[in-house]
């Protein structure tokens, strides 16, 4: 019977997609379901180890690794991962390389043309010549470890590399290197918000423009007098860019003081918050040597914890939405098309020939990458030759993180290896790109923050529009020092929060960002550890889990509160007011709010964003409620003749909320319940390629939360009263500095990476009440209730 299901999944995939990826997807289907999962015990041999390693699992899947070296484990944990999730490790490395095309066809020429343009392999590459030794012996060891388990004789290949015919190159350095390349770039995205800027500028106001975004300052320019040329070049880019950002980008950190703890140490908490995806983004293992202990949650692929404790130190990281991107307009030499203008006269594009392999196709594409003193230009990745040939500009790309010299695997390892809070912030010197907020806390009671990475200083302003990059007048003056980055070392207020609201006062001589995520979640944590004079990681689970949304309280204050009871929206007016903001998946208030809110935004904004609306991604609660209370033209829809009123765009927001909930949940309002419209759905990645049916074989489980709340829940609309969830913390984790080894950990949706082992979506249930795991034991005691052992001998 499970084959006969699946066999009928398959055939509809095949009816419902494009044929070539229709019939790649039921291949893969068919495998899936027809192999056994690839074993976790038994023996195996690594060439370079130097003792024997023991690799427990534990009851969730989670490897606890027994070395008599940390260069050991490191050999293991390459193998662990590997046997785990390597169809994420070689996705992840073909994104990188822009080498999708080769086993998707030409749904990755979009992906691989932008990743060629930028060069990420290329700088991945470079980045490992910069490697310290013990850091290069450390990714070397854990390369050996990957290749060793690819040429293990019982080694079964992943499902999707049978189905898809690939047989697996081997690991590169730069493969794991790469990740932290895609990183950066999938972690800031600010200059995908200069291009919309720039074309909506075409058709809104400067004050309209500012309306949007309101952080920024007054005397921003909101046109650079750019031509019809760069704003068709600016259009056709947009349109090119691959899907590969995340739906948002959010993580949540917060540190106590040993004197607010009830163990008189550093209490340390953090979640990271990406898209689901299934496999997820984090892998959970645990390293025990005679010199090195360590738990915590690193990017298979790659060897260092980005979370983590080893037995000092804890750390735990969030984005700080920096603006580290900008884009130049750079004019053509009049006489010479392939050069360009600077201050200093034209000088000439490097170029350089990149081949794409297609599958299906027995041409590969040549694509010409071209790049000035600013960075790659971008704009030939939506144009061809021949359209190029009127054109008097292109567009450049100018990324903090595109560069030879990034030491942030360096940092990693220095994270990973320091004793000492001294030792840990010389590390985070050389944390380049993505720009990050890093907590950390010791045993010793020290404790702090750094939002460490490059962050360029410019002295012509801020980035908010695309800049003229022939008159020098917006070219970077280097990048802030690490001293003058914003950072906190043992605050006397016992407290350092960051949900990545503002880090640094508006005092600060630096441009950081330009539009700040809203504080809703830092206040609300603030809120909640003021409540509890002395904390334990019990009342730290209680607030990472938090579904109370301030935010939601917000807009509800600016837009429903006004209303006047008695008129036929009193029930769900009542409803609304009455509300404590909990966005619980058993209530039906949240699920009112959600159809309100995406209605009001859709009410205020979406007729003068035209065709544009899907890029302008959420609507801040700011932004709505000035415009209902202070900026009233919103209000007023450009397609009618007459003019309509706050008032009345509050209230039809509000019927229409109230139709769309009574169509996808009926009309007994009583038994409305977001945990019903609000679905974690874990997609596959290659799955992403399949339309209508990405969603198909992912685990899904109901859960709470919001856009604003602790335990975010990040949501879009579908349209039709459902509000999928699509990114959240799909990493917890929990620090006591008292006693280190009881770190509390979860992730989401489970540690394997293959469909059909029962570690696939174990945790997704678990993650979404709220619980956690502890990586601890001896080897001996870990015998006991271990699922698989595996020794690995050289």
């Amino acid at each position: 019977m499970r084959i006969l299901r699946w066999s009928l999944a398959a055939l509809a995939t095949l009816i419902a997609v494009p044929a070539g990826i229709g019939v790649l997807v039921a291949i893969i289907i068919a495998f899936i379901f027809v192999t056994e999962p690839t074993g976790t015990g038994g023996a195996a041999s690594i060439t370079s180890l130097q003792g024997k390693v023991s690799v427990l699992r534990d009851p969730h899947g989670v490897p606890h690794i027994f070395a008599g070296s940390r260069n050991d484990a490191y050999r293991a944990l390459g193998f662990v991962h590997a046997q785990d999730r390597f169809f994420q490790m070689e996705f992840a490395r073909r994104t990188a390389a822009g080498r999708l095309s080769e086993i998707v066809g030409p749904l990755g020429l979009r992906s691989d043309r932008f990743m060629r343009t930028l060069g990420i392999y290329r700088l991945a590459e470079a980045s490992v010549a910069t490697l310290s030794p013990d850091a290069r012996a450390a990714v070397d060891a854990y390369v050996d470890g990957v290749n060793a388990w690819l040429d293990a004789p019982d080694t079964r290949r992943p499902a999707e590399l049978i189905a898809l015919g690939i047989t697996p190159e081997p690991w590169r350095a730069a493969d794991s290197a790469a990740w932290v390349r895609l990183m950066a770039l999938l972690l800031a995205g600010d200059w995908r918000t200069e291009i919309l800027k720039a074309q909506l500028s075409q058709t809104l106001s400067p004050q309209q423009i500012r309306d949007l975004w309101p952080d920024e300052p007054e005397d921003t320019p909101t046109t650079m007098a750019m031509a019809p040329d760069v704003h068709r070049q600016l259009a056709a880019l947009s349109s090119v860019i691959p899907d590969i950002f995340p739906e948002a980008s959010a993580s949540n950190e917060w540190i106590v003081s040993g004197s607010r703890s009830i163990s008189g140490k550093p209490l340390l908490a953090n979640d990271p918050h990406l898209g689901l995806t299934a496999p997820g983004m984090w892998h959970l293992s645990r390293i025990v040597t005679p010199g090195f202990e360590a738990s915590g949650a690193a990017i298979p692929g790659q060897p260092f914890f980005m979370v983590g404790q080893n037995g000092h130190l804890s750390w735990g990281l969030t984005t700080t939405h920096a603006d580290t991107q900008d884009l130049f307009v750079e004019r053509l030499a009049p006489d010479d098309p392939n050069k360009y203008l600077t201050p200093d006269g034209s000088l000439p594009f490097e170029t350089r020939m990149e081949e794409i392999r297609i599958r299906g196709r027995g041409t590969p594409e040549q694509l010409q990458v071209r790049t000035t003193r600013h960075g790659p230009v971008i704009s030939d990745i939506a144009s061809s030759a021949a359209e190029l040939a009127g054109s008097d500009s292109v567009i450049a790309l100018s990324f903090a993180a595109l560069r030879e010299d990034d030491g942030t695997a360096n940092a990693i390892y220095g994270m990973n290896s320091a004793t000492t809070v001294a030792e840990f912030r010389t590390a985070l010197r050389d944390f380049h790109a993505p720009m990050q907020n890093v907590a950390y806390a010791h045993t010793d009671g020290g404790f702090g923050f750094v939002a460490a990475g490059r962050l360029p200083i410019r002295p012509g302003g801020p980035g908010n529009l695309p800049h003229a990059g022939w008159t020098g007048a917006n070219d970077w003056a280097g990048f802030v020092p690490f001293d003058d980055l914003p950072q906190l070392n043992n605050p006397e207020s016992g407290v350092a929060i960051n949900a990545n609201n503002r880090v640094a006062p508006r005092g600060y001589p630096h441009v950081i960002a330009n539009n700040w995520p809203e504080g809703f979640r830092a206040q609300r944590i603030q809120d909640l550890l003021a409540k509890t004079p002395l904390h334990t990681l019990d009342s730290f689970a209680d607030i990472q889990n938090d579904v109370v949304s301030l935010g939601a309280l917000a807009l509800l204050e600016g837009t429903i509160s006004p209303l006047s009871m008695g008129d036929n929206e009193s029930e769900a007016t009542r409803l609304l007011k009455n509300w404590n903001g909990s966005m619980s998946p058993d209530l039906a208030e949240p699920l009112l709010y959600a159809a309100f809110a995406d209605a009001l935004r859709e009410q205020l904004i979406d007729d003068e964003l035209g065709d544009n609306v899907d890029r302008y991604r959420g609507a801040p609660v700011h932004v709505l409620t000035n415009m209902v209370s202070g900026n009233t033209a919103w209000c007023d829809d450009v397609e009618t003749a007459h003019r309509e009123s706050c008032e009345t765009t509050v209230r039809v927001a509000l019927n229409i909320a109230l139709g769309t909930i009574d169509d996808s949940q009926g009309q007994d309002r009583e038994a409305w319940r977001w945990g019903e419209s609000h679905i974690a759905s874990f997609a596959h990645p290659l799955l992403r390629f399949a339309g209508p049916l990405s969603g198909l074989l992912g685990p899904e489980v109901a859960t709470g939360g919001g856009n604003h709340t602790i335990n975010r829940g990040t949501y879009r609309s579908a349209g039709d009263g459902r509000f999928p969830h699509v990114h959240g913390p799909g990493l917890r984790a929990l620090f006591d500095m008292a006693a280190p080894e009881d770190a509390r950990y979860m992730i989401a949706p489970g540690q394997s990476g293959q469909m059909n082992s029962p570690h696939f979506a174990d945790l997704a249930a678990p993650w979404a009440a709220g619980r956690y795991i502890v990586l601890k034991g001896d080897l001996e005691a870990l015998r006991q209730t271990a699922t698989a052992e595996l020794t690995l001998v050289p």
